[in-house]
């Protein structure tokens, strides 16, 4: 089952796992239990589908994240541990949760971000936004089933299209987005598991890896109040250039780069300082 995978056994006992709907407890006390033939059969599917790398959570369905469960599909990017930053910088620029507001989620993807602040902001109206219809219907699941379909829109288009015709200009209290990021000329470089099963529509941003937070960042001041806030993620490498960006642009006003666990550069949270003045 090595197949080139790091944890090959960790891996088969989260199929197996998967395949009985059991805990690794009660695995660990039935060890030496024979599967049956149908089960038996479900789980070397499993196996194979993992030794030719495709990801555990497409195949489980699942993935975990800021403590909950989420489905995924192939159709939706899987959610990463990092991306919490996102939703931590959200929440720590909130000075009271308890207050409305309004949230547009681009990219929105599994819908794990716009979920998680309806769940954390119960006050707040959240516009999801995706180009892919099948991501959307992933996301729409994930809402129903965290008990907060009811407070998400969730919008198909191309970052802030939809939102055109909406009489919310000046409105928006904060845009957050984990866009793609990665450069077109980077895929070889990528694990399997990324570049032959996640959606490429949600890794790959262009030439230089930042095409679409540019246009993020050109689009935003339009719908965002005065002192309304830009938070995105971002790739390795590239805060000086989306720094640059912002100041060109010339709504902005101030910047912060907030670093992940590893000291990554990971997400630039900007101001937006004259929003509908000037």
């Amino acid at each position: 089952m090595a197949a080139g995978i790091g944890t090959p056994r960790l891996d088969a006992e989260l199929l197996l796992r998967h395949t009985m709907k059991r805990d690794r407890a009660w695995l660990l006390t039935h060890i030496h239990d024979s599967l049956d033939n149908e089960l038996l059969g479900i789980f070397k599917q499993a196996v194979e589908r993992r030794a030719k790398r495709e990801p555990l959570q497409y195949i489980t369905g699942m993935q975990e994240f800021w403590g909950l469960e989420f489905a995924v599909t192939p159709h939706v990017l899987i959610p990463r541990p990092e991306t919490e930053l996102v939703i931590e910088t959200v929440l720590g620029s909130m000075q009271d949760r308890g207050q409305p507001c309004t949230i547009v989620d681009l990219c929105t993807g599994s819908g794990c971000i716009a979920v998680i602040l309806a769940r954390e902001l119960p006050a707040a109206a959240i516009i999801a936004i995706d180009k892919s219809s099948n991501a959307l219907a992933v996301a729409r699941e994930n809402a129903r089933s965290h008990d907060v379909a009811d407070r998400i829109w969730f919008v198909e288009g191309d970052l802030m299209a939809p939102l055109e015709g909406l009489d919310i200009d000046g409105q928006v209290d904060i845009i957050v987005s984990n866009p793609p990021y990665i450069r077109s000329g980077d895929s070889g470089s990528l694990q399997p598991e990324v570049r032959d099963y996640e959606p490429a529509l949600a890794l790959f941003a262009g030439q230089e890896g930042t095409e679409v937070h540019q246009q993020i960042i050109n689009a935003a001041t339009r719908y965002l109040k005065i002192r309304g806030l830009l938070i995105m993620e971002m790739g390795i490498g590239q805060a000086e250039t989306l720094v640059d960006s912002l100041k060109e642009n010339g709504q902005y006003g101030s910047f912060e780069i907030l670093k992940d666990l590893a000291g990554i550069d990971r997400v630039i949270k900007a101001s937006n300082r004259r929003g509908l003045i000037g």
